[in-house]
């Protein structure tokens, strides 16, 4: 069962770190090159499409597979990859989950509640395209290290 999990930890981790990624690389500056209130309407659109059942159970339930991959290292700490299972475990929760839920979902809070054709809009907008690209930076450098971490307890 803990290479099962592991094996779907490594994938969710890489499915999500890819996910960020491509926002990293190229989705939030192509949508910073829009005038304000277009970027502000099209990250709504982006934020209210991006919750369903797709991307939330790849999200969650690797989360939940990190869960269980944690608590379970530790009775299982004399084998070899535990620390690698820990390792990947506590970078997805707290380097992927935590960051979303305390620094991402804050600011797309704030961009939900903005009425992109109001002026104050715009300098939300450049706040929001600095802060939130530079926590999903973090993210993105959480989730695939974190698949990478599964994926060597995988070859352990």
């Amino acid at each position: 069962m803990i290479e099962a999990l592991n094996f779907l930890a490594a994938l969710g981790s890489g499915l999500i770190g890819g996910v960020f990624f491509a926002f990293s690389a190229f989705v939030m500056a192509a949508l910073g090159r829009l005038p304000p209130d277009q970027g502000v309407s099209a990250m709504q659109a982006i934020n209210v499409a991006v919750l369903n059942p797709w991307f939330l159970a790849a999200f969650f339930g690797t989360a939940a597979a990190c869960a269980v991959l944690a608590i379970a290292v530790f009775f299982r700490w004399s084998e070899p990859g535990a620390i690698l299972l820990l390792a990947g475990s506590l970078l997805y929760l707290v380097g992927t989950i935590l960051v979303t839920l305390r620094l991402n979902v804050p600011l797309n809070d704030a961009l939900a509640a903005a009425r992109p054709e109001v002026a104050e809009s715009a300098v939300l907008w450049k706040r929001y395209l600095t802060e939130w690209t530079a926590w999903n930076h973090l993210r993105t450098a959480a989730s695939l290290a974190a698949a990478a971490a599964f994926i060597l307890a995988l070859m352990t």
